[in-house]
């Protein structure tokens, strides 16, 4: 019994350290001057120890034992963060612990203390928030996970921990600050289709705002298709289109983040020294200087690309001027778009360096679509990011269930890690391979060798950026070439790749009909040293998961999707454009 007795005041001496104010007296009384009765919950209680707000708990406090404390007899640690109480209460065998700020570092040390270091790591206790509050101002929240959550994990119940942390909350600190007119500048650039080679095609066209910023086809369909999304077909007569796109459309969402510093799925474009320009792309030296920002870098090239939006040599001047060399062709957008008056004035009123329209070249179109994408797509209100805010009702039990999985047996933070979700690195998940590929300029296959292509190390090929997850409910179908219409296909893929390759189909794929494509489209299957390829550079090992393990995952990401950022963006669809085209809706 006496070595029972022993533990409260070990424990508190680990847990208050160096603090000469704070005691516990022979009868168990406060010793901190006025103080009085606190209450707590909903009842009266005297508070046997009582910790002023003024103090902190992040410098390590000490604790003056002058007694021992029964364990049988409950402990009150009040963790005062106002002048007349304290409001909240948790309880673990028999110690109470009172107050809102402070709970969240309380426990951490608490389960140091008793041995659970691998609780105290796993669970995220988000002990930023270490400075009192003044007097007054509200106690808004960050409450932490509730210590009964935790208590079946220290009588050793089985409970998933978390062997990986959870990042802190994603704020408008995360994201570049765009200027807003030039961001409403951008809105319109964005819708009018005045940027591709034969003015038929926007950005919005393949990246709709009603498709989740993407366009819900597993591989697109660029210039020379007619309408959007599902419904788009691939062109009639001379018009039809000559290629698919060889990837999926990516969501644009959080593309402002200040963390990014690399965009495309095979990692084309990065931030580097590698030329003088700030870049590694595929414009190499001839990519100008000036951008504002990664995705402003990004923006030129899609304009760039034959499929995408320049359209066939011959067709147009676009096309033509790429055709000798990428750089010859962004003076040309650039005129097309200043000579019309009101671009001509936008642009004036919204770039100080700009005093007249003949001023304007590619880099400020770059600029103000990068201004536009980053506010209009910004994404930071899902449940799952108030929930590290510290609002546990944030997410329902199958939700959390889904995050301990995430962050824990999953192992699905080893790629989606830190705030962004993505570590940002390339991986080789085995997906089904179909369409044409994004072919090496002396492939002399239909492949696509994901970021060997760009490296030219064998050790990488096959692997993929890992994408960000944020609003991943919105944005199927999955992985780089789309195989997977849904969040459960692509989670039974990195639970059982082999297994899903070989049960997956053709149809599977959300490929509008060509028929004159066909021949290329799966050609990829009936190789089988190409296969044995890519099966052999797999960076995922097979994990068994139940199938209501794999609903509560699909539920988790289904908490990653933002609320208001998602229904009301600041600029929405535009009802004209100054050229005069038409808007895709």
């Amino acid at each position: 019994m006496r070595l029972f007795n022993l533990f409260p005041g070990h424990l508190l001496d680990h847990l208050f350290q160096r603090d000469r104010s704070v005691g516990v007296s022979p009868d168990g009384g406060e010793r901190v001057p006025h103080v009085g009765p606190h209450e707590i919950g909903s009842r009266q209680a005297t508070a046997h120890l009582v910790v002023p707000a003024d103090t902190g708990l992040c410098a390590g406090m000490a604790l003056h034992r002058t007694s021992e404390i029964p364990l049988e007899r409950p402990l009150v640690v009040a963790l005062d963060t106002q002048t007349h109480g304290v409001h909240d209460t948790d309880q673990l065998f028999g110690i109470r612990v009172a107050g809102t700020r402070r709970r969240p570092e309380f426990l951490h040390r608490l389960f140091v203390a008793i041995g659970l270091h691998q609780v105290a790591r796993g669970f995220d206790f988000r002990m930023g928030g270490c400075r009192a509050k003044p007097k007054g101002e509200k106690s808004g929240g960050q409450r932490g996970l509730h210590v009964l959550r935790l208590l079946p994990l220290v009588v050793g119940l089985s409970v998933p921990a978390f062997s990986a942390e959870l990042p802190p909350p994603l704020t408008d600190d995360d994201f570049i600050a765009f200027d807003r007119k030039q961001a409403a500048l951008g809105q319109l650039l964005f819708y009018d289709k005045i940027l591709s080679g034969n003015r038929n095609i926007a950005c919005a066209t393949c990246h709709h705002p009603a498709l989740g910023t993407g366009d819900r086809l597993s591989l697109g369909i660029g210039e020379g298709g007619e309408g959007l999304g599902p419904e788009r077909i691939a062109g009639t007569g001379d018009n039809r289109i000559k290629k698919r796109i060889p990837r999926n459309a990516p969501g644009l969402w959080n593309l402002g983040a200040k963390q990014l510093h690399v965009l495309f799925h095979d990692g084309r474009l990065s931030i580097a020294d590698t030329f003088e320009n700030g870049f590694n792309s595929p414009a190499e030296e001839w990519l100008p200087t000036g951008f504002n920002s990664l995705l402003a870098a990004q923006a030129v090239f899609p304009v760039s690309a034959q499929f995408e939006m320049a359209g066939n040599p011959k067709e147009n001047e676009v096309a033509g001027a790429i055709y000798d060399r990428i750089d010859n062709a962004w003076p040309i957008l650039a005129k097309r778009v200043r000579i019309i008056p009101e671009y001509g004035r936008l642009f004036v009123e919204a770039f100080d360096h700009i005093d007249t329209p003949e001023a304007v070249t590619i880099v400020e179109i770059a600029n103000a679509l990068a201004a536009f994408q980053a506010m209009e797509w910004q994404s930071i209100d899902s449940p799952f990011d108030r929930y590290l805010a510290g609002k546990d009702s944030a997410l329902e039990p199958t939700q959390k269930r889904g995050l301990a999985l995430f962050y824990g047996k999953a192992n699905c933070a080893s790629c989606h890690s830190g705030k962004m979700l993505s570590d940002q690195q390339f991986h080789a998940l085995g997906l089904p391979p179909f369409g044409p590929g994004r072919t090496r300029r002396f492939d002399p296959m239909v492949r696509d060798v994901g970021v060997m292509g760009e490296t030219d190390r064998l050790e990488d090929a096959y692997r993929f950026r890992t994408p960000m997850l944020r609003n991943v409910e919105l944005t199927a179908p999955y992985g780089h070439n789309g195989a997977y219409p849904t969040l459960e296909g692509i989670i039974r893929h990195h639970l059982d790749p082999d297994g899903m390759l070989k049960a997956w189909k053709p149809q599977t794929a959300a490929l509008p009909q060509a028929p004159w494509l066909d021949a290329i489209d799966f050609v990829v299957w009936n190789d089988a040293r190409e296969l044995a390829r890519q099966a052999h550079f797999r960076d995922i090992e097979p994990l068994s998961l139940s199938d209501s393990e794999i609903a509560d995952l699909v539920a988790f990401l289904k908490s990653l999707t933002g609320a208001q950022s998602v229904t009301s963006p600041p600029f929405g669809i535009p009802a004209t454009v100054p050229s005069g085209l038409p808007v895709d809706r």
